[in-house]
């Protein structure tokens, strides 16, 4: 039997209770994006670099949480919130949610320019959810498998509920729109240690064990490389982090395998069986998807669509 995830203190069955809908479908782009651990670590990444770029997030984060003593533990609870959201029943998204909205609640401070901060600040906050939808999103497309214009459209409607649930009041709706809320805030970019610092962090495999140090080194270059050009001029990452051929090879082989390897003891496979589905359907084939889903549709056809 499958132990439940914790977040928080709280535990999270994906497996139950039986029926539950999340809030993205099993036939989403969401599904489909977030079942890939290689696109997930790459997008987190750049999701963290784009979110660093301002100094009023990064001494957030950086002061007001355990991450550069404990990035294991930082990076899982993250993972678990982000899970959740998309997988998770309702309730229990609802509940991790309010728990991590609770905690931003009491982080505020000051830059080391005295520029004064609080994480619930709806341009931080906006901000926050853009990069990871960027980031999510752009990893996918670049690494695993091209997605339609369409599908992206999709995403980033896919994930406006549980943006609303943050507090988010800008939900990011397309990659233009990201590119819009970017220069708006391109002019506070800047170049910091902190940067340099949270990548080795991640090259070194402390947020990883067990995947090889030099996996970990195109993982990071990966995340750089999809950064927007002009941030990554901004933060001053340059030829250090060039993504190789042989690097762009090994990353892009990895995050196939993943795509088409079922692991059907994660939340993706446990989240299908909570919904009447074999634990393997996120990797059949999108012909395969559509026949179980019309198969689970019809009355007294549990027994097919298990199949």
């Amino acid at each position: 039997m499958d132990a439940p995830k914790t977040y928080l203190g709280w535990k999270v069955d994906y497996t139950q209770p039986s029926g539950a809908p999340a809030f993205a479908a099993p036939d989403s782009v969401s599904w489909q994006v977030f079942k890939n651990p290689v696109a997930l670590a790459i997008g987190g990444i750049c999701a963290v670099l784009l979110e660093f770029a301002d100094a009023r997030i990064r001494s957030g984060v950086w002061d007001h949480s355990v991450f550069k003593t404990d990035p294991i533990g930082r990076s899982k609870r993250t993972g678990t919130a982000a899970m959740v959201g998309v997988y998770g029943p309702q309730q229990a998204a609802r509940r991790v949610i309010q728990g991590v909205t609770n905690m931003h609640a009491g982080v505020s401070g000051q830059t080391p320019k005295g520029e004064a901060y609080r994480a619930l600040e709806p341009e931080l906050l906006d901000w926050v959810s853009a990069t990871a939808g960027y980031g999510f999103l752009v990893a996918y497309d670049t690494f695993v498998r091209p997605l339609s214009d369409g599908d992206k459209l999709r995403f980033f409607a896919e994930g406006e509920t549980v943006a609303g649930l943050y507090g988010v009041q800008e939900k990011l709706r397309s990659l233009e729109h990201f590119d819009e809320m970017m220069r708006r805030l391109l002019p506070r970019f800047e170049p910091h240690p902190i940067n340099t610092e949270f990548l080795d962090i991640m090259k070194s495999g402390r947020a990883a064990p067990g995947v090889p140090k030099g996996l970990q080194s195109s993982l990071v270059n990966a995340a750089v490389s999809i950064l927007p050009p002009e941030v990554r001029e901004r933060l001053g990452l340059g030829a250090d982090y060039d993504l190789t051929p042989a690097g762009r090879f090994a990353v892009r082989s990895m995050a196939r395998i993943a795509e088409t390897v079922p692991d059907t003891s994660g939340p993706p496979a446990q989240a299908c069986e909570r919904l009447g589905l074999p634990r393997s359907f996120l990797w059949k084939s999108e012909a395969e998807r559509a026949r179980i889903l019309a198969a689970a549709s019809r009355p007294n056809t549990q027994q097919e669509a298990s199949a």
